[in-house]
């Protein structure tokens, strides 16, 4: 079983583009239950599904305000976020 401080938040990309974030202890093995179908509904039948992001962060209760604070900014906002992580791990700066 997964410690409380194992938490990372994800991004994935459908194939039409749209985002979807959320956290788990495990990003691969819930990668591909989101692939074989089994994961969140509003994934199913968007596939193929690309990781675009994935940052661990720590404890759950910490996971999960990260998650609802990304999952509050628009589209182009939340796009915005990722080009910034992106150019960040690109450029290795850390980021709070």
């Amino acid at each position: 079983m997964a410690g409380e401080a194992d938490w990372s938040l994800y991004v994935l990309e459908t194939a039409a583009g749209a985002l979807y974030t959320g956290i788990t202890t495990d990003v691969s093995r819930r990668l591909a239950q989101h692939r074989a179908g089994r994961g969140a509904k509003a994934l199913r039948g968007k596939g193929p599904l690309r990781l675009v992001y994935q940052e661990r962060v720590g404890e759950h209760g910490e996971a999960l305000r990260r998650e609802a604070a990304l999952k509050r900014l628009s589209a182009v906002a939340k796009r915005r976020w990722l080009t910034e992580r992106q150019r960040d791990r690109d450029t290795g700066d850390t980021f709070p």
